[in-house]
């Protein structure tokens, strides 16, 4: 067989490194120097291999290469989140996959759907796959089952909550102001009776726009009321049984605070349902698709996902590169967007 000509394929599916270096008429460990990256290699030579690993549609085992260095990198970083079919989910996935992909490193995602449990199960899956680090939105209040893994150099970020009983870093949206901004937000409006919808208050995200929420009202000498709040399962079907329910009193709220994003679409379903989406006001935790196009448009205090989720993956990829600094938690700040649910006065719509 002479040089250039293709070696007859073996039965296997893949091509193998042996083939590519018949092809390219070089040794086998050339053609691993090429894939590794080992800058002595001439360029022509890297070149002929690069052409022959394309005509042969060869493409290298990362994973045999990452034990062949020796340093027990395997360029891919494990990412938990809330569910990634949630909208805040998958735009925190991309902005950290974007940051990864520049790296030449790829993201492996799951989703804990706040079970404490299936969070633990899926970070010990990404850790025994020799993830070089991990990005993780926690479920639990515990994530101590990591401290020998971090002891053995996986290195962690965790995003929108704190990690519990472990010293880690985070990057987290101002939960407790933005609460505070929405609720002075309709107070200026003219509400005085404003309900709360939120998540599972045991939920530390939940908890602290809870907080928020509480604060301004303090703050405005107005009295907290149990029957105008409700802390339900995020969902749409939960949050649309549950404002019919406020809506519902004898003496109904004037406007809503949801702070969080699939409690805002299920509220918004219940005030189109009953006609009233033009004159309860509505202020939502969390940006969603199409909120500014809807009639009236959802007005809404906006994480900056793509700041929290670039911050963290700077910060993991940092950690990696060797940072050995004390841990810290960033705070990224949230903004108002005003598009016209919030700013419906007290007494109703105007109509100019």
């Amino acid at each position: 067989m002479t040089q250039g000509e293709a070696p007859p394929r073996s039965t296997r599916s893949r091509p193998t490194m042996r083939e590519v270096a018949a092809l390219a008429g070089v040794a086998i460990k050339t053609v691993s120097r090429v894939f590794n990256g080992v800058p002595t290699v001439d360029p022509a030579i890297v070149a002929r291999v690069r052409e022959a690993a394309d005509q042969l549609g060869y493409r290298p085992n990362l994973t045999a290469s990452s034990l062949r260095r020796g340093d027990g990198r395997t360029s891919t970083i494990g990412m938990l989140v809330e569910d990634a079919a949630n909208p805040f989910s998958a735009a925190l996935t991309r902005t950290v996959e974007n940051v990864a992909r520049e790296r030449g490193v790829l993201v492996l995602v799951g989703s804990v759907d706040e079970d404490p449990a299936r969070e633990r199960e899926l970070a010990q899956a990404l850790v025994d796959r020799r993830v070089d680090g991990l990005v993780i939105v926690p479920a639990g209040r515990d994530q101590s089952y990591l401290i020998s893994e971090q002891r053995s150099g996986t290195r962690m970020v965790f995003v929108d909550r704190e990690a519990g009983l472990l010293d880690a870093d985070a990057v987290v949206s101002d939960n407790r102001q933005g609460a505070v901004t929405a609720v002075n937000h309709l107070l200026k409006a003219g509400h005085r009776r404003i309900a709360y919808l939120g998540d599972r208050a045991s939920i530390p995200t939940a908890a602290q726009r809870f907080a928020g929420y509480r604060h301004a009202l303090e703050v405005a000498h107005l009295t907290y009321e149990d029957e105008i709040v409700q802390h339900v399962p995020a969902s749409e079907e939960a949050a649309v049984t549950a404002t019919k329910r406020l809506l519902e009193l004898p003496d109904p709220p004037t406007a809503l605070f949801t702070s969080q994003n699939l409690v805002t679409i299920g509220a918004l379903r219940a005030l189109r349902a009953l006609g009233l989406q033009d004159a309860v006001a509505h202020v939502g935790f969390d940006d969603f698709p199409l909120a500014d196009i809807l009639n009236p448009g959802i007005s809404v205090i906006a994480q900056n996902v793509e700041e929290v989720g670039r911050t963290a993956a700077e910060m993991l990829f940092r950690r990696l590169d060797g940072d050995e600094s004390p841990t810290r938690t960033v705070t990224v700040p949230t903004r108002l967007i005003e598009r016209g649910s919030g700013e419906i006065p007290a007494e109703g719509p105007r109509h100019d």
